[in-house]
């Protein structure tokens, strides 16, 4: 019988492997994101029913009790949580991933030292999953505070920041040592374990604003290959496998971030933007002229275009806008305009918040174009209306060396024959920088919160 339960779960733990995988390939493009979604959380779910059946569990109802307490904390959560804070979320749930393999490494490592010598892998997996656990906790805790500005968003530098981050890695190393090579106890690894939670404060805080989508897919990485490790600790198959999907996926996507961004990692997590200073005006103190516009002239401008692209930032998030923007798109569609969107890789404040924004709105995915798709449509687009992005459509991306954002792969918006752009006002995005694109011969500002903008534009556009 006892064969037979193993055997069961085996199976079990391949067959959720499998989803994971199908679900994380899934994943990849919107118009399959949801299928991905509901594969993973049957994985999820098989994995969950697999490992209760393992005759080593004794505290069954415990595991329940838990269960159902966070989950319905989660779905509390996720059901309230506004659009414009998902990142926070996203942030939350990384840092929670990151604490409870913390947790775990520390619980098992007590349990082999009592029951006996730990060996030196078990060793390592507890070392490793309280390191990086702790990091992606308080690290994942301090992004979203950032986002959620609890935290000013900001740079937040000393002097005595590096050396102090320095000494805390030295510390952690300390406890490496001792623990692996000469056999530390229970105090080490708790030790251990404040260090590392101090180590994630001191390697975020300082990190702009700007930087946090990296932060937050890097901290993702960690918290799964900390969930990797407590799959060694706990000799628990499909937790390793999870985990390194994780683990693999966010490195993954840090580094496709990083290079949509034109910033190494080390740039970073040493460098931030808000350090540029002003923008190029504010230096050399002359007022670059702006041609501004309102909604009946924009719903000329739209109404009677052939080609309309649609740039959608965190502005657009902010203000949620995105019924307005879909309802502004079905009004063209019915004057025979072909309405696309332009999505940057780091539009909003993580990947693919974009995308999941407008599909909130239902807005068809055919109509979504990544950069790459779209870039070259934009010199053949009569209007390019530009709801509350910033960096991604700065033409000094492009023409000057001396901006932070130079070599940053960005929107081809400029190169349209008409640029609309819907703006709260002429502040900086999160490079803190000016944008070229505002001050061009053919753009026009339409100042104003987007959703109303938008609402006195389709209005306008229904008399047109």
């Amino acid at each position: 019988m006892e064969d037979f339960r193993e055997s069961v779960i085996h199976i079990a733990y391949i067959i959720s492997a499998a989803l994971f995988i199908i679900g994380l390939k899934r994943l990849s493009a919107p118009a399959s994101a949801r299928q991905g979604n509901q594969l993973a959380i049957g994985a999820m779910t098989l994995a969950f029913v697999a490992t209760l059946i393992d005759p080593e569990i004794s505290t069954f109802w415990t595991i329940i009790i838990g269960t159902l307490i966070g989950g319905g904390i989660g779905y509390y959560l996720a059901r309230k949580v506004q659009m414009t804070a998902m990142p926070q979320l996203v942030a939350l749930f990384n840092g929670m991933g990151g604490g409870t393999a913390a947790v775990i490494a520390v619980g098992e490592f007590m349990k082999f030292a009592r029951d006996g010598e730990v060996s030196a892998g078990e060793g390592l997996s507890v070392a490793f999953g309280v390191t990086v656990g702790c990091i992606a906790l308080t690290g994942s805790l301090i992004a979203g505070g950032k986002l959620h500005e609890i935290i000013p968003s900001g740079a937040i530098r000393s002097p005595i920041q590096m050396p102090a981050s320095i000494l805390l890695v030295l510390a952690v190393g300390a406890t490496w040592v001792y623990l692996l090579a000469m056999g530390g106890q229970e105090t080490t690894v708790w030790i251990m374990f404040a260090v590392a939670l101090v180590l994630g404060i001191a390697l975020v805080i300082p990190i702009g604003g700007g930087d946090m989508p990296v932060v937050v897919s890097l901290l993702n990485s960690m918290t799964g290959l900390a969930a990797a490790a407590a799959g060694f600790v706990l000799d628990n198959q499909i937790l390793v496998i999870a985990g390194a999907l994780v683990g693999a996926s966010g490195m993954l996507l840090t580094v496709l971030m990083s290079q949509a961004m034109n910033r190494p990692l080390s740039n970073v997590f040493f460098g931030a933007f808000g350090a540029a200073g002003a923008g190029p005006a504010a230096a050399d103190g002359e007022a670059k002229p702006i041609r501004q516009t309102n909604a009946d002239d924009a719903a000329v401008m739209l109404g009677y275009a052939q080609n309309v692209i649609i740039v959608p930032g965190y502005g657009l998030a902010v203000a949620q806008a995105q019924h307005a923007i879909r309802e502004l798109a079905d009004e063209l569609d019915k004057r025979n305009v072909n309405v696309r969107y332009a999505i940057h890789p780091v539009a909003g404040r993580m990947p693919g918040h974009m995308n999941v924004l407008l599909a909130e709105a239902n807005v068809p995915y055919d109509q979504l174009f990544e950069m790459e798709q779209i870039n070259g449509e934009f010199q053949r687009t009569d209007v390019v209306l530009v709801v509350g992005a910033n960096d991604v459509v700065n033409p000094a991306a492009r023409t000057d060396q001396s901006s932070p954002i130079y070599g940053m792969p960005i929107l081809n918006a400029d190169s349209a024959q008409t640029i609309i752009v819907m703006k709260r006002s002429m502040k900086p995005g999160f490079a803190g920088i000016e944008n070229d694109l505002f001050h061009l011969d053919k753009t026009r500002m339409l100042f104003g919160d987007a959703k109303a903008a938008l609402a006195d534009v389709i209005a306008a556009v229904k008399n047109v």
